[in-house]
């Protein structure tokens, strides 16, 4: 059965970091397009970045510049370090392909607030 277990997020300061992880389960994910998505209170989850299976990243406009996104396929582990964290950026942060073609995992809870 395929799993996602997201952890790192928590309170931050305005202008702080972050760095977030996914570890997967139940099947080898190397070569998959793996990606982060986030769903902030009263919106619909959105795509946040990915990454494809030799390291190529994209993503979304609104984190350009201050999210950066990352893996180990010998771990089957994704990351993503946030940095310049504002306050629309509070969500739920969950990982899976980028076809999100698994069930969700629990999320981890980001909130910037002062």
């Amino acid at each position: 059965q395929v799993q996602f277990v997201e952890s790192g997020g928590g309170l931050v300061l305005p202008g702080g970091s972050l760095r977030l992880s996914c570890v997967a389960s139940g099947r080898d994910f190397s070569t998959s397009t793996m990606g982060w998505f986030r769903q902030a209170p009263g919106k619909q989850r959105e795509w946040v970045a990915s990454i494809d299976r030799v390291g190529r990243k994209s993503s979304a406009d609104s984190v350009k510049g201050r999210f950066t996104i990352s893996r180990n396929n010998a771990k089957n582990t994704m990351y993503l370090q946030m940095n310049s964290l504002k306050p629309e950026d509070t969500a739920v942060y969950y990982c899976n392909t980028e076809n999100r073609l698994f069930s969700w995992g629990q999320g981890t809870q980001v909130t910037v607030s002062s």
